[in-house]
């Protein structure tokens, strides 16, 4: 399959890039996103230009995209909703940005759309690399910091627990990556159970496309040929 890594960096797209195969149960076909990203705000400027780069000048059947949280509100179950919208819920935001972005493209190299998928991770994609070793490292825990105003650790702490330094060198930095998301190469029922909003949104909408890949039930719900009520 032909798919598309959106982060905010390089060293995260990577480690996505296992994380999907390992959801897909698939190899992927890398395909270039056009622009790079470096942090939040410029992965959700870029996107519109990244869909338009990906659906009208490759073949790409998805776009995965993959951003921190941050200090941000959590996506939780009430967001999934029929026409909620929660404007400082990234996750909410980068799916609006699908969806006005591709409503009114026009058909290209044989497809209506590109099949969307969006994850969040909470508060930083270290959070991730640190599941299954660090189990104090959790979504229920930062969001109940964010309830107390006592957070439990800092995305810099996280940082340190990853890299052992909390300025990595890029390669470093994909090393470390890579080395922590082969623990859920065969398995993400961890990452799921413990990250259940931000890494549960991206694995329902990967299970969607394999799903519609072998043929079976509707067509993915994610494909972007997405309905407008919660423009």
């Amino acid at each position: 399959m032909k798919v598309a890594v959106l982060s905010e960096s390089s060293a995260d797209e990577a480690a996505v890039s296992v994380l999907v195969e390992a959801v897909l149960r698939a190899r992927i076909e890398p395909v270039q996103a056009g622009l790079r990203a470096r942090g939040w705000p410029n992965v959700a400027q870029i996107l519109p230009a990244v869909i338009r780069h990906l659906h009208f000048n490759t073949t790409a059947e998805g776009l995965v995209v993959v951003v921190d949280s941050d200090d941000s509100v959590v996506h939780t179950a009430a967001h999934e909703a029929p026409s909620y919208y929660h404007p400082q819920c990234r996750l909410c935001q980068l799916r609006a940005v699908f969806r006005q972005t591709t409503k009114r493209l026009p058909p290209a190299h044989g497809r209506t759309r590109m099949l969307r998928c969006v994850g969040v991770a909470v508060p930083a994609i270290e959070a991730w690399y640190l599941c299954g070793r660090d189990a104090s490292v959790t979504e229920a825990a930062w969001s109940s910091g964010q309830e107390t105003g006592r957070q439990p650790y800092s995305r810099a702490e996280l940082k340190w627990r990853v890299y052992g330094t909390d300025r990595p060198t890029l390669p470093h930095e994909v090393q470390c990556a890579l080395d922590e998301v082969q623990r859920h190469r065969a398995d993400v029922r961890r990452l799921e159970a413990d990250f259940p909003a931000g890494f549960g949104a991206l694995a329902r909408d990967l299970r969607e496309w394999r799903e519609a890949a072998h043929g079976r039930g509707q067509p993915p719900k994610n494909s972007a040929i997405m309905d407008d009520k919660k423009l």
